[in-house]
């Protein structure tokens, strides 16, 4: 056990990370949808020196048209076609960081907790014991790797800005070392109370609902101990985590994408202002934008998770 579980949970969520990452990326941009962008105060078109009766044009309000609604596969075709194929990666070298501190420590704490917690006898933890484990794992690990995931989020995202606002970062390092130069260090951890509370939603859904209906279907013994329990048992736990965390994700995007301009009042005041102002604008039901592409992504993700840390694990029980 020790720091062979965190070795384990690292190695396959990394793999899971990269071979989803287009799913994730087409996520953050259909959540970013909708999003009002920064621009640059512009001087109207009809400006008179002296009084005038005519009414100047920023007194009218036009409210402007909403865009419609894009579906995943669309989305992600237009990036291939605006940006080109290896867009569809933007970001990948953040997503090796996050999963390499994140995903590592909550799979690690995770595993760790369940040796301490788990019934001697049986090798099984009581569901609510897991939750608990889930809560606290997730939690810690999202607190390591916020930078990472701040990084992650804003490179996606960057294709979607007009070429005069791209941040244009050229790695992860890049995009932590001048967010620090920039931002200041506490700019790698905005939005860490939303990451924070996602990331102990989604480890006590994903961690729990896997352990808990792998162990149901052996017990029941509706099938063996092998590749179709994992995937069966992974693919429900990747469903759960979706429809539980999806509206912390939608706020959690939005906080750490916004543009801060200096001497400017920022977008979002935090994560209650994101979100009312993202329902008094764009409705409740935008708390669920990217569903589809979360679902299609966190359940291959889950997936490739827990298959991968169950062969993993076998190779590793050799030594």
């Amino acid at each position: 056990m020790g720091l062979k579980g965190f070795a384990e949970g690292g190695i396959a969520s990394i793999v899971a990370g990269c071979s989803t990452h287009p799913l994730d990326l087409i996520k953050v941009r259909m959540q970013l949808a909708g999003e009002k962008p920064t621009l640059p105060s512009l001087r109207p078109a009809l400006a008179f020196n002296g009084s005038s009766s005519v009414v100047a044009p920023e007194s009218f309000h036009i409210p402007p048209p909403q865009p419609p609604r894009a579906g995943p596969i669309s989305v992600g075709v237009r990036i291939v076609q605006s940006e080109g194929v290896a867009a569809l990666f933007s970001g990948v070298s953040a997503t090796v960081l996050r999963q390499t501190l994140y995903s590592t420590t909550r799979m690690g704490l995770y595993d760790v907790l369940k040796s301490k917690w788990s019934d001697p006898n049986s090798g099984n933890m009581p569901l609510t014991r897991k939750i608990t484990a889930g809560l606290i794992a997730g939690g810690i690990g999202a607190a390591v790797g916020n930078p990472a995931d701040v990084a992650m989020v804003r490179m996606q995202a960057d294709g979607r800005l007009p070429l005069s606002q791209r941040r244009n970062y050229a790695g992860v390092v890049d995009a932590i070392t001048r967010m620090s130069k920039k931002e200041g260090i506490s700019s790698l951890w905005r939005g860490s109370s939303l990451t924070v509370n996602r990331a102990m939603i989604v480890t006590a859904a994903q961690l729990a609902s896997y352990d808990e209906i792998k162990e149901t279907i052996l017990e029941k013994g509706v099938m063996k101990d092998g590749l179709g329990t994992h995937v069966t048992a992974s693919f429900a736990a990747g469903f759960v985590a979706a429809v539980a965390s999806n509206p912390v994700d939608v706020i959690k995007t939005r906080v750490m994408n916004m543009k801060v301009e200096s001497g400017a009042a920022p977008p979002y005041k935090g994560a209650l202002d994101c979100a009312m102002k993202t329902v008094k604008a764009e409705g409740a039901m935008a708390l669920y934008k990217g569903f589809i592409p979360t679902i299609s992504r966190q359940g291959p993700f889950t997936v490739v998770l827990f298959v991968t840390l169950e062969q993993v694990r076998k190779i590793f029980n050799q030594f």
